[in-house]
């Protein structure tokens, strides 16, 4: 069974974790997040799409080379790992300390997305691979937005419970909640 927490325990849980993963759908915020986390508790912030799955130009590398590199990533002391894939949750959940799940509504992540493009099309964000600028949202993605929560909540939940039971998952479900967490842990600089 999943080890759900509340937001008072997460933070105090954080002050004594080396290892965090931040989970979520695309334009919930994870990102901003986790190189919050990162800066805040001197961790190594690592992103799945940047790190593991994309090479220049949005060329996907290898399943295995992804595991290789995730093995390898997950091996260190202390990170902030962003990305959601829960392909890899046998590999990262073992070692983790926290999951935060930013489980946001289908509306704010398309309000993500959509504030991402108009910040950053053209240009290739801090989380993803060099040569990946930022396109707009193709139907297939939009569509994964959309799908998300019935899709792959119940995979998180399967793989939290099978990979991680005892690892604590705080769930932040608004961008007020975040904020909250945020600012209760000193992050919000």
């Amino acid at each position: 069974m999943v080890r759900y927490v509340d937001t008072p325990a997460a933070a105090d849980l954080l002050g004594r974790s080396n290892r965090i993963m931040v989970v979520g759908c695309s334009g919930g915020g994870k990102t901003t997040l986790s190189q919050k986390l990162a800066s805040r508790f001197n961790l190594d912030y690592q992103s799945i799409d940047r790190d593991v799955r994309w090479l220049p130009g949005w060329q996907q590398r290898d399943r295995h080379a992804q595991r290789d590199i995730i093995a390898e990533l997950v091996s260190h002391d202390r990170w902030v790992m962003d990305g959601s894939g829960p392909s890899t949750f046998d590999l990262r959940l073992p070692r983790t300390d926290l999951v935060i799940w930013v489980k946001m509504s289908r509306m704010a992540c398309l309000r993500g997305i959509a504030g991402r493009v108009l910040r950053n099309y053209g240009k290739v964000r801090v989380a993803m691979a060099e040569g990946c600028k930022e396109p707009l949202p193709d139907r297939e993605f939009l569509s994964y937005i959309w799908n998300f929560e019935r899709k792959h909540a119940p995979i998180f939940v399967r793989n939290f419970d099978l990979h991680g039971p005892d690892v604590p998952v705080l769930v932040l479900k608004s961008r007020r909640e975040v904020a909250r967490f945020v600012d209760l842990i000193g992050a919000s600089g």
